[in-house]
C-alpha cells in the first residue's frame, strides 16, 4: 500500500497541469484518513467498502492513490431495472485529512438510475480529497449523476471522472463547485458504442483566492454517437477558473455530433478566467462545435435593470442567476437547485461587500 509521503505530485510543466496550482500543494500536512460516509437510497443496488476494481485504469498518481486507499461505494443497477428513488452519497472529509473517496456505478442493459453525491468539509481546517468516478452504462441504460463540492475554501479536491456509455445508452453528468480552495476536475467520457449520448453540464462560481480547474475530453469511438456539453463559471475577488476540453473523434466514429460550450464570468478586476477548448477530428462525417466566452457582466443588461430602479448590487446577483439558469435548468434534483441559487447569490453578497 502507498504511503502519502511517497506521492511524487506532477508538476505545471506538463500540459496537463498547465495554470494548476500544483506547486502549492505540500501533502506532508495531511495524513491519509478514512472521511465520513453516509449513503442513502435502495440497500439492494448498493455495496459498500467493495473491493477495488483493478480494470478501471489510472490516469494520475491521484487515482493511483485512490486505487490503494479508496472508500468504496458501488451502485450496481440489474439489467431492466428502474431505481425509483435517487441515490444519495454524503462524504465528509475531516480537519487534515487525505481521503480517497471512490464511486463505481454500473448499469445492466435498460437499467436507469440517479446518483447524487455531495462532498463537505468537517470542520474549517484544510483537507486532501481525490474522488474517483467510474460509470459503466450498459446498452440502452439511462444514468444521472450529480456532483456538489461543498469544501472549505481551504481545502484541495483532485479528482477523476471515467464515463463509458454502452449502445444507445444516455449519461447526464451535472457538476457543482462552489467549494475548495483548489478543485480540480479531470473527465474522460467516451461515447463506446453506437447510439450512446453524454451531457455533460456544470456550474462552479469562485470567490477569494479559490481555483477551479475543469480539464474535460469527450471521446468518441463509435459512429452516430452524441455528446454535448456545457460549463459556466464566474469568478470575482483574486479567484481564478481554467476550462480546458478537447472533442475527439476516432476515425471510424462517422455520423457522430459533439458540442462543448464553455461561458465565463469575470466580476472583479483581480479575477482571472482562462477557456481553452480544442478539437482533435479524424473522420469528415461529423458534426461539431465549440465556443467560448471569458468577460464582465453584460452592461446593457446590467443599465436594463438600473434604468428600474434596482439597486446595482441587486442588478449583478440577478444578471449572475440569470446567466446560471441555463446549468440549473438541467440538474436533477429541484431542492438542489434552490439551494445553489441560495448559495450564489450569498457568494455575490460576500464578493459585493468585500
Amino acid at each position: 500500500m502507498l504511503a502519502l509521503a511517497d506521492l511524487q505530485l506532477p508538476t505545471a510543466d506538463a500540459e496537463i497541469w498547465r495554470y494548476s496550482r500544483i506547486a502549492e500543494l505540500d501533502v506532508s500536512a495531511f495524513s491519509i484518513q478514512r472521511g465520513s460516509l453516509d449513503v442513502s437510497g435502495d440497500s439492494a443496488v448498493l455495496s459498500i467498502d467493495a473491493d477495488a476494481d483493478s480494470t478501471i485504469e489510472s490516469p494520475d498518481v491521484f487515482a493511483e492513490y485512490n486505487a490503494s486507499h479508496q472508500q468504496t461505494v458501488c451502485v450496481d443497477v440489474p439489467a431492466d431495472t428502474t431505481v425509483e428513488e435517487p441515490i444519495v452519497i454524503e462524504f465528509q472529509a475531516e480537519d487534515g485529512s487525505a481521503t480517497f473517496p471512490r464511486t463505481v456505478i454500473r448499469l445492466g442493459a435498460h437499467a436507469t438510475c440517479t446518483v447524487i453525491e455531495r462532498f463537505r468539509s468537517a470542520g474549517e481546517a484544510p483537507s486532501l480529497t481525490s474522488p474517483l468516478l467510474s460509470i459503466e452504462a450498459g446498452p440502452g441504460a439511462k444514468v444521472t449523476y450529480l456532483a456538489v463540492n461543498d469544501l472549505n475554501e481551504v481545502s484541495w479536491q483532485i479528482g477523476h471522472q471515467l464515463i463509458s456509455a454502452g449502445r444507445d445508452s444516455s449519461v447526464r453528468l451535472s457538476t457543482i463547485t462552489l467549494g475548495g480552495y483548489y478543485t480540480r476536475v479531470r473527465t474522460e467520457a467516451t461515447s463506446k458504442e453506437t447510439g450512446s449520448e453524454i451531457e455533460q453540464v456544470a456550474l462552479y462560481f469562485a470567490g477569494g483566492d479559490q481555483m477551479h480547474d475543469f480539464r474535460v475530453i469527450q471521446n468518441h469511438v463509435a459512429e452516430h454517437t452524441s455528446s454535448d456539453l456545457l460549463f459556466k463559471g464566474a469568478v470575482q475577488d483574486h479567484a481564478r477558473s481554467v476550462y480546458t476540453g478537447m472533442i475527439s473523434i476516432d476515425e471510424g466514429a462517422k455520423g457522430t455530433s459533439a458540442n462543448q460550450t464553455n461561458r465565463n464570468l469575470t466580476l472583479s478586476e483581480g479575477a482571472w478566467a482562462e477557456s481553452v477548448p480544442n478539437l482533435d477530428i479524424r473522420n469528415n462525417d461529423v458534426r461539431c462545435s465549440h465556443a467560448s466566452t471569458v468577460g464582465p457582466i453584460n452592461e446593457e443588461q446590467r443599465y436594463y435593470l438600473e434604468s428600474r430602479g434596482v439597486p446595482p448590487e441587486v442588478a449583478e446577483r440577478l444578471v449572475v442567476l440569470g446567466f446560471f439558469d441555463e446549468v440549473l435548468s438541467r440538474l436533477p434534483d429541484g431542492t438542489i437547485v434552490d439551494e445553489v441559487r441560495d448559495r450564489v447569490a450569498r457568494k455575490l453578497s460576500i464578493g459585493v461587500a468585500s
